[in-house]
């Protein structure tokens, strides 16, 4: 039950399964689409207000141990429980949001990105 005073929300969750993962390369036009392997970063902006896109989770996957690179990359040991947070192809839950829509923003291996916005 919800608290005197506040909404209930319902919470979403998404995975980057749902997601399209094809990537153009802006030099060359190619086109490159492939499944979770494929994916280094994705991030959602859960207030997505059609002006700017703004990272409220953050999530990495990947291939060639990214939890090594990163502890590698920053010279410094990482918290595990804290990586496996980070590490997933699966949101944490998040309120639902009043507009109805995030926006999800993928980065592939190469560094191509692209943005979709969906309905929830």
């Amino acid at each position: 039950m919800a608290a005197p005073g506040r909404a209930r929300c319902a919470t979403s969750s998404i995975s980057s399964n749902s997601l399209i993962a094809a990537f153009a390369r802006w030099r060359t036009g190619e086109i490159r689409s492939g499944g979770t392997e494929s994916i280094a970063a994705w991030f959602i902006d859960t207030l997505y207000d059609e002006e700017s896109f703004r990272v409220r989770h953050a999530y990495f996957l990947g291939a060639n141990d990214p939890y090594k690179s990163l502890k590698t990359a920053l010279r410094a040991e990482i918290d595990e429980e804290a990586w496996a947070t980070l590490y997933r192809d699966t949101s944490r839950p998040f309120p639902r949001p009043e507009t109805g829509r995030i926006a999800v923003k993928v980065i592939n291996h190469f560094g191509d990105e692209v943005m979709k916005v969906f309905a929830v």
